[in-house]
């Protein structure tokens, strides 16, 4: 059963099951005078760490979108694909629009949103709204991608129609260098995809922190900004 709590002017429903025997936190603005937009946040490599986002996705709730934190396991045999497509067709069930949100992705989670919106077979041809990475490392394959291929291998490759993608790299990053994501956000250019990178000045996991120390508030208003259009 659920939980129902409310936290920073929003509401939170915690511990839903989204299918592959995996919860997920929903987080809904308080006062909803119209249908609010979705965005599907994937926490990093830590297993089943959705409350690493808990203060990202009370902003972004805050500032109007849905947020929708499923937990998941990089170190599950598949890599985690099963639980991230599930918790993906969990939240198309909720939206409107046809099934289309923003996609984000902290670090790990941000490499798998981004194959998968460059290898949309993957997801039965799902297209989002549009891709938010967070402090993310884009050389690595992950097994949304054909095998051996990393996401700039990715950009090549695809003949996916594009989408926009909004990157936040924090410059003092040590874990994933913000050199990552200039390259990415230089070779979707050249590919004619929408792109935009901003580097606050804080540390990998300051993007998605919303303290006066973090640049998760900015995260927040990228991810709402992409999702309220």
């Amino acid at each position: 059963m659920a939980d129902s709590a409310g936290e920073g002017g929003v509401a939170v429903e915690r511990g839903v099951g989204y299918g592959a025997g995996k919860l997920a936190d929903v987080y809904r603005p308080r006062h909803e005078d119209r249908p609010a937009p979705l965005a599907l946040l994937w926490h990093g490599v830590g297993p089943d760490d959705r409350g690493a986002l808990r203060p990202l996705a009370t902003a972004v709730a805050g500032l109007g979108v849905i947020a929708v934190v499923p937990d998941w396991r990089s170190d599950a045999p598949d890599g985690g694909r099963a639980h991230l497509l599930a918790s993906l067709d969990f939240t198309r069930e909720r939206a409107a629009d046809g099934g289309s949100f923003v996609l984000v992705g902290w670090s790990r989670g941000g490499r798998m949103a981004t194959s998968l919106a460059l290898n949309p077979a993957v997801a039965g041809g799902w297209r989002p709204a549009a891709v938010v990475c967070l402090a993310v490392g884009f050389y690595q394959a992950t097994p949304m991608s054909p095998a051996g291929r990393n996401p700039i291998d990715d950009l090549a490759a695809t003949g996916a129609e594009p989408v926009p993608f909004r990157l936040v790299h924090g410059t003092r990053d040590t874990v994933i260098g913000v050199r990552e994501s200039r390259d990415f956000a230089a070779a979707a250019a050249r590919q004619g995809w929408p792109v935009q990178l901003a580097e606050p000045g804080t540390d990998h996991g300051g993007v998605v922190l919303t303290t006066p120390t973090g640049a998760g508030l900015l995260s927040a208003r990228v991810i709402a900004g992409a999702a309220l259009g």
